[in-house]
């Protein structure tokens, strides 16, 4: 039901007409702050913990980017990944590192196969062999739950229990949804028609300034944790008392790099620094 509202705010946001770079408007002098949120794998060494399967459907819906094969990582041109889809049938989709693949899953439980698999024809120098990556799905039998930090690990297994593939996916599920602008740059934002629609699925963002509607790309560092980054971020060209207001939040959005929770409300967008540009607070579309 939320997706549905969440949606229903998007197509109304993108009416607005894409015309404005907030690069062109103003240059980003700011000072920023840094605080201690929550650990990282920077502060703290945390363990892999196993996760129970209780809804296998909707744990493992959705994309999955291949970190290692064979214990070995995965070097390869384009990222290679895998994306399944159970509303679609059990059907899968995604990269080997060159070309794009396609084919069905059965799933029973704790025990998953690939079958069916279809794929493009193109010819890649990787370091990492797309043969390498189909010949480990071809084997697998049997997976595992796993995450560590802010991460979970897909481990698919032959039918002797190996290991052979390890699929890696980030949790940016906290960022979905409705947020109010709270701070930019450390300054208090007291204008409450001031928020953001984010769909790290979707990888969209969609928004009000204040001023004009807004809409961009999220663009999604599989190799780093919470790394997310907004692009092409684009405005309506109306003039009001609150443009500036506008351009802060349009350049500090386009300065992150990362993101982090500061309580169950509240997240923090990060600078490539680690500094603190933008604070968002959690709302309820009504």
């Amino acid at each position: 039901m939320k997706r549905y509202i969440v949606l229903t705010l998007l197509l109304a946001m993108l009416m607005a007409p894409a015309t404005m770079d907030a690069r062109k408007k103003k240059d980003n002098k700011y000072n920023k702050k840094t605080v201690n949120i929550e650990a990282t794998s920077t502060d703290v060494e945390q363990p892999m913990r196993e996760v129970s399967i209780t809804n296998a459907a909707e744990q493992l819906y959705g994309e999955w980017t291949i970190v290692s094969v064979r214990k070995k990582k995965v070097y390869t041109i384009e990222r290679a990944y895998l994306y399944l889809d159970f509303a679609g049938g059990n059907k899968v989709y995604g990269n080997n590192g060159c070309n794009t693949i396609n084919g069905t899953f059965q799933l029973n439980g704790n025990n998953i196969m690939f079958s069916d698999f279809i794929s493009t024809d193109n010819s890649c120098e990787n370091v990492t062999s797309e043969k390498t990556i189909m010949h480990a799905l071809a084997d697998v039998r049997r997976f595992t739950l796993t995450a560590q930090y802010n991460a979970q690990y897909l481990n698919l297994m032959n039918s002797k229990g190996t290991v052979i593939a390890v699929l890696k996916r980030h949790n940016l599920d906290a960022m979905n949804g409705a947020w109010l602008v709270k701070e930019i740059n450390s300054e208090n934002v007291t204008d409450l028609n001031m928020r953001l629609v984010i769909d790290a699925v979707m990888q969209t963002i969609h928004g009000d300034t204040g001023c004009n509607l807004i809409n961009g790309i999220i663009t999604l560092d599989p190799s780093k944790d919470m790394a997310i980054q907004f692009e092409d971020l684009r405005s309506a060209e109306h003039e009001c008392d609150a443009i500036d207001n506008e351009t802060d939040l349009l350049l500090a959005l386009e300065s992150t790099e990362s993101c982090k929770r500061i309580n169950q409300n509240e997240m923090a967008l990060l600078d490539h620094r680690g500094n603190i540009v933008i604070v968002l607070q959690h709302i309820k579309l009504r």
